[in-house]
């Protein structure tokens, strides 16, 4: 057993040369149950609809026709929308234009990106992107950037 520290630093150097970084993912990392928190970590960290004061408008998950329909069970991430839209159906326009609108997110080695909008009204609203990261704490929202406003 080494006794100086100068010794025992050049071990444990050559532990860890020995062991390398870690490789990065390759392609896509599967979805699986991931769409669900993903979304519901941009619905907390980005619009902050998990709070009494801010409650979620109407949900549309937007598959762009790729039959993209996730089956989320919202409470358990303390979520309760109002009303989830059939993405195979546009809203009538009786309907108040009211939303927010999820697309499905694409999962890379950094974690996922997903696109959203949000409808206030009939010309207020916004789309972004939000980087979203898996760790410790669960997902969560690294960055997002405005992609459109209206």
């Amino acid at each position: 057993m080494p006794r100086s520290p100068a010794a025992l630093i050049l071990l444990l150097l050559a532990g860890c040369a020995a062991t390398g970084p870690l490789p990065e993912p390759v392609g896509p990392i599967a979805a699986d149950g991931n769409d669900c928190a993903v979304i519901a970590a941009v619905t907390r960290d980005h619009y902050h609809f998990d709070t009494a004061d801010t409650p979620p408008p109407p949900l549309w998950l937007d598959g762009e026709g790729s039959g993209w329909a996730p089956r989320c069970d919202w409470a358990s991430h303390g979520l309760s929308f109002p009303e989830i839209h059939d993405p195979a159906r546009t809203p009538a326009s009786s309907q108040p234009l009211r939303w927010v609108q999820f697309r499905q997110p694409r999962f890379d080695g950094q974690g996922a990106l997903i696109d959203s909008a949000i409808m206030h009204g009939p010309l207020a609203g916004n789309g972004i992107q939000c980087r979203v990261r898996s760790g410790v704490a669960g997902w969560t929202v690294s960055d997002c950037r405005i992609t459109w406003v209206n």
